[in-house]
């Protein structure tokens, strides 16, 4: 008959004095106070583990630390697992690893997880503003808290320094970013749901700016200004290699020779150099080819078409086109990624298929698979198209450029 143990009392165990070896009280159903030679008093849980039936301790705590209620307190609770098959070991255990968990699982932390996948598809310029907009404007306030306990109400209050400084586009811009990672992290299983779903909707709305462009009938006075004002030949051909190609300011200036294929006149733009990382293939011109002679004439030694002027190894700045657009008058009126709406605008007007020039402004269908097939098939179709356009550029800077020559251009290609 196993001995019947008397549950101890705060009288006893104040009275117990260390000894020379370590003395062991009990109190019944496993839970014991331990008295080192030290004087230090420890509780101990012993237990017989589920299945296995090996004995095991836990160490509860220490006396005074933990008085005799809590320690009786937590030994029910590890009874009660116990009751249900589970091993208070395993379970703190376990308890453990989540809590660690949660401590790595903040905003801030979570964001840069989320960085690594979204820079990956995105241009590094792209990566760039994304990363610094969440550093300056929501790190400081947010980024150090738990995601579970990040609510849209926290996030809208973070964020209320931009709308009171009337920075509208960037708040958002970041609105939408956030709800983008916070989607991510529902895929992903770190949130159950989404917690900023919405947020955009608590402040004030942008009023949008379309890019400045100009009008087609205001063409021929930009190409007569790019040809006698002040600027630098390469300035002025930068300009016009991005109004007969169509692409993006920070496309043309990366151009490379080792790109351009003489042989088929086109221009074949490496996925990372695009905005959205998408292989992008340009037909080249009579024109556009015209271009390129005259600037490997200028500077043949460097691996791009329009090199620095401080580094012949490096492209010439994103911003020029715009720098000289500022300096022939047109600082208000057009912007040089306006020049690509200039080009949609007169396209559509003329009746170009609409797939045609999405196509050449190399605007990404969201179905991929019918955007790789688009870019494919179209390209004898954009050849044509992007000649007519080339043309057009060309008689307007002749000053010859009227709505009948240019239907005239059009029965030509058709």
């Amino acid at each position: 008959m196993p001995k019947k143990i008397r549950p101890l009392s705060d009288l006893a165990i104040r009275a117990s004095k260390p000894g020379q070896k370590m003395l062991t009280l009990y109190d019944g159903e496993g839970l014991q106070l331990r008295v080192l030679p030290s004087g230090s008093k420890a509780w101990i849980f012993n237990y017989a583990r589920p299945y296995l039936k090996t004995r095991n301790n836990i160490k509860l705590g220490t006396y005074p630390t933990m008085v005799l209620a809590q320690a009786r307190q937590l030994r029910e609770q590890y009874r009660q697992l116990l009751a249900t098959g589970t091993d208070p070991q395993r379970w703190l255990e376990r308890q453990k690893c989540q809590a660690s968990a949660e401590a790595l699982n903040t905003f801030q932390n979570a964001c840069r997880k989320w960085f690594e996948v979204k820079f990956a598809k995105i241009s590094k310029r792209y990566a760039f503003n994304i990363q610094r907009s969440f550093e300056q404007h929501v790190f400081p306030k947010a980024g150090h808290l738990q995601l579970k306990d990040l609510n849209a109400q926290y996030l809208i209050e973070s964020l209320r320094p931009l709308e009171q400084a009337q920075k509208l586009e960037t708040l958002s811009r970041l609105c939408q970013r956030i709800n983008e990672f916070m989607t991510w992290c529902v895929n992903t299983g770190l949130l159950e749901f989404n917690r900023s779903n919405g947020i955009k909707a608590a402040f004030i709305r942008p009023t949008h700016e379309n890019m400045k462009t100009i009008r087609p009938d205001e063409l021929p006075e930009l190409m007569r200004r790019l040809n006698t004002d002040d600027i630098t030949l390469s300035s002025r051909c930068l300009v016009e290699w991005q109004l007969h190609t169509m692409v993006r300011p920070g496309e043309a200036v990366k151009a490379r020779w080792q790109d351009i294929d003489f042989a088929n006149s086109i221009w074949n733009i490496p996925a990372r150099y695009m905005k959205m990382r998408r292989a992008h293939s340009v037909p080249l011109t009579r024109q556009s080819m015209a271009i390129l002679q005259l600037m490997k004439q200028l500077n043949s030694a460097s691996p791009y078409v329009f090199p620095s002027l401080q580094n012949n190894r490096s492209h010439i700045c994103r911003d020029t086109a715009n720098n000289a657009l500022k300096k022939i008058g047109y600082e208000q009126r057009l912007v040089a990624h306006g020049m690509r709406s200039l080009a949609s605008t007169v396209l559509n007007e003329h009746s170009f298929n609409s797939d045609w020039i999405e196509a050449a402004l190399a605007h990404v269908d969201k179905n991929g698979i019918r955007a790789t097939y688009n870019n494919a098939v179209y390209l004898k179709q954009r050849k044509k198209m992007m000649t007519w356009w080339s043309n057009y550029i060309e008689t307007a800077a002749s000053g010859r450029l009227c709505t009948d020559y240019a239907a005239k251009l059009l029965r030509l290609v058709s």
